[in-house]
């Protein structure tokens, strides 16, 4: 049977940054990865994001995951943001479907702790959409870290990004960088946490931790073995 990841992503990006390493990894392993990207901020905040620009950014994405031999990416309309007005449950049946659909084993989603509230509220509603009732197919599920949003966070304990599991992307690093390249909207010049640079030194420091050269980190949420 084919085994699924889906990762969810509040904004076109966030997948890349906190993930692209093992996106590329998982699908070299024989994994179809899917990506969910959850919110249109022109529908959220037309006074700020017009629709051509999230065209733009949504075909920075698909470019970005064809370097990393995403199966297939998935859009949804959730209004950014300002999901942290908008109903959670509604943010969940929308998850739920996408999961029902896939039947992923695997799941990745932002951190709670994020300064960005849509974070929060995905990871919210992702916990809900995947309760293991009625057969649900997701076994693990982790947070990642998204640069300019997780480090920005309150120094408080129940804001704060402690991961507990550490992958080697040091061969996948390369096309990491490559993937985000596409992404010249959201890019800027170091230290600007959305640089290529800053991206680089967050996978040496992760990589240094646990003794790899790359890395990526998450915290652990749930596991389950049969």
């Amino acid at each position: 049977m084919q085994r699924n990841i889906l990762i969810i992503a509040p904004h076109a990006d966030d997948e890349v940054l906190g993930c692209g390493g093992i996106i590329s990894k998982y699908s070299n392993e024989g994994f179809e990865v899917h990506i969910l990207v959850a919110t249109n901020a022109s529908i959220g905040a037309p006074e700020l994001f017009n629709q051509e620009g999230i065209d733009n950014v949504r075909n920075e994405a698909i470019a970005a995951h064809k370097i990393l031999n995403v199966k297939q990416t998935h859009f949804l309309e959730l209004p950014a943001p300002r999901l942290d007005v908008y109903p959670n449950y509604q943010i969940a049946i929308a998850f739920s479907e996408i999961i029902n659909e896939i039947r992923p084993e695997a799941l990745f989603i932002p951190h709670r702790g994020d300064i960005h509230k849509d974070h929060e509220a995905v990871f919210n509603a992702a916990l809900v959409a995947a309760r293991p009732i009625n057969n649900c197919s997701v076994k693990k599920i982790y947070a990642y870290e998204t640069l300019s949003e997780t480090e920005w966070a309150a120094p408080f304990g129940d804001d704060n990004f402690i991961p507990n599991r550490f992958v080697n992307i040091t061969k996948e690093f390369k096309l990491k960088l490559e993937a985000m390249e596409c992404f010249k909207s959201q890019l800027k010049p170091f230290p600007n946490p959305r640089s290529l640079e800053a991206i680089e030194a967050l996978a040496k420091y992760r990589g240094a931790t646990v003794g790899f050269e790359r890395a990526e980190a998450f915290m652990v949420i749930r596991e389950t073995e049969d």
